[in-house]
């Protein structure tokens, strides 16, 4: 009896031993980086792909060493069966213990998308299809899809104007429900709430705000302008005169060459503020905040015309005759 005592406790003793030497092993393996030269690589870990096949394609990579053990270093800590898919960048002189942490947490690769300001929506879904998101069409679809409109707190029938101009970071293979629901929430988070007070005492709904802030957008690139300009399309709207914006009239034509002749501007289109009073339906592109800032907070001035001075700046008048000799001078004589 003793001698078999002393024989099983020689046994567990071994086994004992040889686990702690294996887990000890496994824990050095886990914190030591596969190579101390940086090699990056990006890797896609497919939906329902097996752990022990992307365990191989990350050894193949040259990203870990010893994959049965990296399958044993997941498994032991449970992250095996709970990796994200997506596309990762991942190095060598990662850890397979930070590896594993990125997959967990789902730290995929980010792409950079710019909107620029003053894109309307056939622009962004063209940037969105560049980009390799979505193609254009899916984006329109869900960008014109009204019941997600509202879902989102902006009472319109589309997200014109809404879709803030802005720097992103998206994974690859984001829907255009995602993307949309990201500049849109930029876009409330930016907007001031103080701004809903001012907007009621201009007797303007937020809709209307976003779409004279859409105009200013369009009609000058000139930060120091902005004011002015709005200060004409308020003016306006105060004398109920029409707005005669030439950039709405574009937005409403559906083939526009880049040439725009009297005979656009006489076309009955409801974005044609030269034969429609007031404000267009709705935004005709995304607008920054100085642009919002500006149909807001008007300069207070007595203009009532501006002509372009083909330098990025404009001349303001306040009566017609005035405008008039600033159209000969800086339009028809240049």
């Amino acid at each position: 009896m003793r001698k078999t005592g002393a024989i099983i406790t020689i046994f567990l003793f071994l086994i004992i031993t040889i686990l702690s030497s294996l887990y000890l092993d496994l824990q050095i393996y886990a914190d030591q980086p596969a190579a101390i030269e940086t090699v990056e690589k990006v890797v896609t870990v497919l939906p329902g792909q097996g752990f022990k096949a992307f365990a191989q394609q990350l050894y193949q990579a040259g990203i870990i060493e010893h994959p049965s053990k990296f399958k044993l270093l997941a498994r032991l800590k449970g992250h095996d069966k709970i990796i994200k898919a997506g596309e990762y960048t991942l190095s060598s002189a990662m850890p397979p213990s930070t590896i594993l942490a990125i997959l967990v947490s789902g730290k995929v690769r980010l792409y950079k998308f710019t909107v620029p300001e003053g894109y309307n929506l056939k622009q962004i879904a063209s940037l969105v299809a560049r980009s390799g998101y979505a193609t254009d069409t899916d984006f329109l679809k869900a960008a014109t899809d009204a019941a997600l409109v509202h879902a989102m707190g902006i009472e319109a029938e589309t997200f014109e104007g809404y879709l803030f101009p802005d720097t992103y970071h998206f994974p690859k293979g984001s829907s255009p429900e995602m993307i949309i629901s990201t500049m849109v929430k930029r876009f409330w988070s930016l907007f001031e709430p103080e701004w809903k007070n001012r907007a009621k005492t201009l007797k303007l709904s937020i809709h209307q705000v976003v779409t004279l802030a859409s105009l200013i957008e369009k009609e000058t690139g000139t930060a120091f302008e902005r004011p002015l300009i709005a200060s004409v399309f308020h003016n306006r709207l105060k004398r109920r005169m029409r707005l005669e914006s030439d950039p709405t009239v574009i937005y409403g034509l559906e083939d526009y060459n880049g040439n725009l002749t009297r005979k656009h501007l006489s076309m009955p289109t409801p974005y044609n503020t030269y034969t429609i009073s007031g404000l267009p339906p709705g935004p005709i592109a995304s607008t920054g905040i100085d642009a919002i800032k500006a149909a807001l907070y008007p300069a207070d001035t007595q203009f009532l015309y501006f002509v372009s001075k083909k330098d990025g700046t404009h001349q303001f008048s306040t009566n017609f005759k005035d405008h008039n000799r600033a159209v000969q001078k800086y339009q028809v004589h240049r």
